[in-house]
């Protein structure tokens, strides 16, 4: 089974700074009156929840001008939101310059994206390491990620998951599952499948549908876990559930394969199309040969054809072969023999083998291009080179084989 392990992207996230003192609506909007800075973030900040835009920016405005941090973060999230990102770098960085955590994190990452600033990799990391040293997880994991991507400090997986660890032991689903890769994959720690599996499904418990799909994995090949296919479909499942595409072409080869359900066609062609539609190659050439053989779903070389030159044109080997085979046969396509050519070569080149030979076959014959077998025998040896026997017989017949 092919094996996708999920990287997660950093995202923009502001939620409440700080537990908010228990005050009736009444009670603080008269301390707010009174000239109580936390008082009128507070307020503020709850007539912006309820859509009053105008009179919640008034008082925070009030609080931001007493020097209340988190009024001036709240006023930067809300032009953030609002995509007037010079506004809110302005306001972030007064927080920020404050010490405000998620105001620093957040600065950081107006840095990172070139939001209201100059990208700039090394202010970002400078930003986002101050708040992740205040214990903000998401700041740690977002530090992380700098490690590990070479954003504006050297790569060093090391420090990677010693920043991701931090967050991972707040309970950050993404931070669980990037150290869990980290365990998987032996980068900044040594490999342990079993440690992976740990991280995995802390992750995978909390609803992160990238680290179910990574669970499911690794219950499908044995890492760290008896293999345990049953166990494998019921997170590729939920995460198929949430719309991740290789949970939902990996649930489709489980269908398809019989393995840890029933073997289903339809069931199999149904998840191939949802990962498929989101553009997923490999869901989209195994959707073209559910079409191709009428399982599943009934036979259609049209669509097949369809499907097979989506992922044809994303570079997907099988499906640029497949495709040529249609072209040669006439077969939800018009006949094209150039076209069969142009398909077969760009499969060849990437090592399929019945490419390479189809290709050979097309230059030994004369078939879509010019006559060559300089050509064809080149062709004939890639593929007789990975033990095809047709093309071992080819040579022979030629007078090449040695």
């Amino acid at each position: 089974m092919k094996k996708f392990l999920f990287l997660v992207l950093s995202v923009f996230v502001w939620t409440n700074a700080m537990p908010q003192e228990q005050l009736t609506p009444l009670e603080m909007e008269v301390k707010a009156e009174a000239g109580d800075a936390e008082a009128q973030s507070k307020y503020g900040l709850r007539l912006l929840q309820q859509g009053k835009t105008e009179e919640g920016l008034l008082w925070l405005g009030k609080a931001a001008e007493q020097g209340n941090s988190e009024a001036q973060y709240y006023i930067g999230a809300h032009y953030y939101n609002k995509k007037d990102y010079k506004e809110a770098v302005k306001w972030y960085r007064k927080a920020a310059e404050l010490g405000f955590a998620l105001a620093q994190n957040d600065l950081g990452k107006c840095y990172e994206n070139g939001q209201g600033v100059s990208q700039d990799y090394k202010e970002a990391v400078k930003w986002i390491r101050k708040a992740a040293e205040l214990g903000v997880a998401l700041a740690q994991y977002n530090l992380g990620l700098y490690y590990k991507n070479s954003q504006g400090v050297p790569q060093d997986y090391a420090e990677a998951v010693k920043w991701y660890r931090k967050a991972a032991e707040q309970g950050f689903a993404r931070a669980q599952n990037d150290l869990g890769l980290c365990y998987s994959n032996g980068q900044g720690v040594s490999q342990d499948y079993k440690e992976a599996v740990k991280w995995f499904r802390k992750a995978a418990e909390q609803g992160f549908a990238p680290a179910q799909y990574n669970l499911g994995l690794h219950y499908t090949n044995g890492q760290g876990i008896p293999q345990d296919y049953a166990e494998a479909v019921k997170w590729y499942r939920k995460a198929a559930e949430q719309g991740l595409t290789q949970a939902q072409f990996n649930l489709g080869l489980h269908y398809t394969n019989g393995q840890g359900v029933s073997q289903n066609y339809p069931l199999a062609a149904m998840w191939y199309q949802k990962a498929a539609e989101q553009g997923f190659a490999p869901a989209q050439t195994n959707l073209a040969l559910c079409y191709e053989k009428g399982k599943g779903i009934p036979q259609n070389y049209t669509e097949a054809a369809m499907w097979n030159q989506k992922a044809a044109e994303q570079g997907d080997a099988l499906a640029q072969f497949n495709l040529g085979v249609s072209y040669i046969e006439g077969r939800g396509v018009l006949k094209n023999y150039s076209l069969a050519v142009k398909w077969f070569r760009k499969s060849a080149e990437q090592g399929n083998v019945e490419a390479q030979v189809n290709l050979a076959m097309c230059y030994e014959k004369g078939i879509g291009l010019s006559q060559n077998y300089s050509e064809a025998v080149k062709w004939y040896r890639e593929a007789a080179k990975q033990g095809n026997a047709i093309a071992q017989t080819k040579l022979k017949e030629l007078g090449f084989m040695e």
